[in-house]
């Protein structure tokens, strides 16, 4: 079995799903994991937001955006207009979602779940029915029934143990030997739905393959392979051919848009290489992720943007030691504000954090919890990996720069956005 993964902007119009068609070919025992259609997600982002607002003109007027999209990426795909009911009862279901459904802020993301969750099943089941109508005989894979998650919302954990049977039995009973499932993605203990995070379906992809014993992971982009900066703000980015599982992670908790960050765990227990191909190409070889790879010779560059910087001081100048971090990280864990940088003196502690929807509140309960804190709004993150004289001066230094820290090899640097 080879588990394939496409994002969302590899299936972002009819083209792109053709061109998915033509990689699979004539494979055999393929497990394909595919993303929203192109900005979907963001777009049932919208949806909740009127949602939560009560705005029920408004998300309407969003999914009803949503169907035109689908509408013409299925029109094109059967050369004329038609209707799928499959896909008419998900937009049915969505929308008697927010008809019946009374919000409250405590369930903000589990209902975020559930109406972002829409995206990769309409992906998931117009992929499925033409690939069907194609010639090319699969099976589509609910996996809300075969990836059961832990009780955490937006941002859940697989359970491998409790989802290995479910998945391997999905797969036994079915009549097929091609499988198309959803990223993103699973089933919390309680019958709930829960995503994995934004950019989750590599890691489905990647717990997929584990559970299968996969012999290999591939993701098809719209780049060459790995580059060792973003193109869109690095121009000069150059691709990588080979990376290591650890090299990879280190740059995916960075920020690096490489993989989700916790897709390599999966792969890394069962050595399964995972490689990262152009959509546009398949005969490109891409770059393989393995354990043992050549040394990488260009600096890598990653980028992360939509930081928050916070200084927190104790109020009665007390040292900032071991206690009072465990206060200051329970309280952060509470608001779900993930920290990608720490930075600390004798009485301040210097966080580099995810921009967040409870990010002001973590604050209150942190002035609530006797610290003084300075929030500052609108930064990035710098990671520099093997950086040098030139890339210090021209990345790393100016006013705008708040901190900056530096090891043999990696420097990182927070600054106000540019």
């Amino acid at each position: 079995m080879k588990v394939y993964k496409f994002g969302g902007a590899s299936v972002r119009n009819a083209a792109g799903v053709r061109n998915l068609r033509r990689i699979i070919g004539q494979e055999r025992q393929l497990f394909v994991i595919v993303s929203a259609m192109g900005k979907t997600t963001n777009a049932l982002e919208r949806v909740f937001e009127a949602f939560r607002q009560g705005d029920e003109a408004r998300a309407a007027e969003h999914v009803g955006s949503l169907r035109a999209f689908h509408a013409e990426i299925i029109d094109d795909l059967w050369h004329g207009s038609v209707r799928l009911d499959s896909v008419e009862r998900l937009f049915g279901e969505l929308e008697g979602d927010l008809a019946t459904a009374a919000y409250r802020p405590e369930e903000a993301e589990l209902w975020y779940d559930r109406i972002v969750a829409y995206g990769e099943l309409l992906s998931t089941t117009i992929i499925s029915e033409y690939l069907n109508r194609s010639g090319l005989r699969n099976r589509w894979i609910d996996m809300r029934r075969c990836l059961r998650t832990g009780q955490r919302h937006k941002d859940a954990e697989v359970d491998l143990e409790a989802s290995r049977p479910l998945l391997r039995a999905a797969v036994a009973e079915a009549d097929a030997d091609i499988f198309v499932a959803q990223g993103f993605i699973g089933g919390a203990p309680d019958g709930t739905i829960a995503t994995l995070g934004r950019e989750g379906s590599d890691y489905s992809a990647a717990v997929a393959a584990n559970l299968l014993d996969a012999e290999s992971m591939s993701v098809w982009k719209d780049v060459d392979g790995v580059l060792n900066a973003d193109p869109k703000i690095f121009p000069d980015a150059v691709q990588i051919a080979e990376l290591n599982y650890l090299d990879t992670i280190e740059l995916a908790y960075s920020g690096a848009q490489i993989i989700h960050p916790r897709t390599i765990k999966p792969l890394q227990n069962k050595n399964i290489p995972l490689y990262v191909r152009p959509f546009g190409d398949k005969r490109k070889p891409g770059t393989v992720i393995r354990g043992m790879s050549a040394p990488v010779e260009v600096p890598i560059l990653i980028l992360k943007r939509d930081q928050v910087l916070l200084t927190v001081r104790p109020r009665d100048f007390s040292f900032v030691l071991e206690e009072k971090f465990a206060t200051i990280f329970s309280l952060l864990e509470r608001f779900r504000i993930k920290t990608n940088l720490i930075h600390n003196s004798a009485v301040n502690l210097s966080l580099c954090v995810d921009d967040s929807w409870h990010i002001d509140e973590a604050v209150d309960a942190l002035r609530g919890n006797k610290f003084d804190v300075m929030k500052i709004a609108d930064m990035e993150l710098l990671t520099i990996r093997g950086y040098n004289d030139e890339l210090l001066a021209r990345h790393a230094s100016g006013e705008a720069v708040f901190i900056r820290q530096i090891t043999q090899s990696t420097a990182r640097v927070v600054r106000k956005r540019r």
